[in-house]
């Protein structure tokens, strides 16, 4: 059951998958209209889950459950990383490797491998204040609190 996102508690699991390449908006008009679909008709043992999504710079997708009324289970889950493969295959691209990494360069947001970043690190092509996509964030809470911050405040910081 599709819920408005602001309106799910901010305890709501996430789950974020982020693309190698940004959507062109016609991709990006119709990824939002498949994810509609599915989250509509997201269920856990045959129980609707309450559940929502975001999209974000044409190059994220953000999906939410409230646990608190049905608990994302392993089948569910399941379903919704077959369904993230499906986007993959029909769009060329990859959302699911997470040896990649985000981040803003003024208002371009980027897209490398994690040893190109590293090597950006290392050259100071990229910095601790460098804005990075901290996808390992659990909830809402935290997305709203710690997806978009400073390298140095997130598990990039290794690298600096």
């Amino acid at each position: 059951m599709y819920v408005p996102f602001e309106n799910l508690p901010e305890e709501s699991k996430i789950w974020i998958y982020q693309s190698n390449r940004k959507f062109s908006d016609e991709e990006f008009v119709a990824i939002e209209k498949e994810v509609q679909v599915f989250i509509e008709n997201w269920a856990a043992h045959g129980t609707s889950l309450e559940a929502s999504f975001q999209l974000k710079y044409n190059r994220f997708i953000i999906l939410a459950v409230n646990q608190e009324v049905q608990t994302a289970t392993g089948c569910s889950i399941d379903s919704s990383v077959a369904f993230i493969q499906s986007l993959e295959k029909k769009y060329d691209v990859d959302l699911l490797d997470k040896m990649n990494v985000t981040f803003k360069l003024g208002e371009h947001v980027a897209h490398k491998p994690l040893i190109d970043f590293k090597k950006m690190a290392k050259d100071k092509a990229v910095t601790g204040n460098t804005i990075v996509f901290n996808n390992l964030v659990n909830n809402i809470a935290e997305y709203n609190e710690s997806w978009e911050v400073p390298a140095a405040d997130s598990w990039h910081s290794r690298f600096f």
